[in-house]
């Protein structure tokens, strides 16, 4: 890996890191609903005009159905979930269960080519399950009430990530920015009918409204863009590894901003969800170094 692909992957870790901080800042006072409304909304219109300059068409009427899919599974439903979690969970603790995606993902395709777990998958797995108890127990955030449905929905996005993930492997003939270009269209009407039965709690002021531009313009539109580009640069496996550093810039920036404590309990147990993550997914650091023409095949 080059230095400049080197520098995408921090920047997309520290860009998804920080979508945690901006939806523990908007969600309390906006709620899910209309916090991820305003994410979808601001990320689809930012990619229209990247679509403008690229020239590249939505082409809605002939991929209608996949930017549906991933519109519900991908954006639309996982944002819902973790909105209403980032009501009461902190950013760190919002982060390090975003890990869970990839094992997600690993276990369903397993389960759709109906291959076999190995000894690797299941210990990672186990080690998955291990952190987010040691976590749970320990965090202080989880003695809140309503913690434990949080907690859940948190794990219930991660999942629909997994289902999206999948998915996506299958879609043929569409752009992948035509593809998030056209799935944020479908998230923003989708989310649409929700909100009169979830009011905001309250005006939102300059920073909250920052918030959510932050988290549809940074942490949707252009995450997308780096996120392409180092799939084009590096291939799909290693860009995959970005979900391995998102939990260590959301804990920085949770702690950072928000002033969320950093104990060895929340590191131990970020350090075990990564470590199960990895095995898993079948992480090893040799993907870093293969030639780009094997990276990109």
């Amino acid at each position: 890996m080059d230095l400049g692909s080197c520098l995408r992957l921090l920047s997309l870790s520290a860009i998804w890191g920080g979508s945690f901080l901006f939806m523990r800042i908007g969600a309390p006072v906006l709620g899910p609903a209309w916090l991820m409304e305003g994410r979808v909304g601001s990320a689809a219109l930012f990619l229209a005009v990247v679509a403008v300059l690229c020239g590249q068409g939505l082409q809605a009427r002939r991929h209608w159905r996949p930017c549906l899919f991933m519109g519900l599974v991908n954006s639309a439903l996982p944002f819902l979930l973790f909105g209403y979690a980032a009501q009461t969970l902190s950013a760190s603790l919002l982060s390090v269960l975003n890990a869970f995606s990839p094992i997600w993902g690993a276990l369903i395709a397993a389960a759709w080519t109906r291959t076999p777990l190995t000894a690797r998958t299941m210990a990672g797995l186990a080690l998955g399950l291990v952190g987010v108890a040691v976590l749970v127990g320990f965090d202080g955030v989880t003695g809140e009430p309503g913690a434990f449905g949080a907690i859940l929905a948190a794990l219930g996005a991660t999942l629909l990530y997994g289902i999206a993930t999948n998915y996506a492997k299958s879609v043929r003939g569409v752009t992948p920015l035509a593809l998030a270009h056209g799935s944020m269209w479908a998230a923003t009407l989708m989310l649409a009918p929700a909100l009169p039965f979830f009011p905001p709690a309250s005006a939102p002021g300059p920073g909250v409204l920052a918030a959510v531009l932050a988290l549809g313009v940074v942490c949707s539109g252009l995450a997308y863009l780096l996120y392409f580009r180092l799939i084009a640069d590096i291939g799909a496996a290693p860009a995959l590894t970005v979900t391995y550093l998102i939990p260590v810039f959301g804990i920085l920036w949770g702690w950072l901003f928000l002033g969320e404590p950093l104990g060895w309990r929340t590191l131990a147990g970020t350090g075990v969800v990564i470590l199960g993550a990895a095995l898993v997914t079948g992480f090893s650091p040799r993907m870093f170094f293969r030639p780009k023409e094997a990276a990109n095949a």
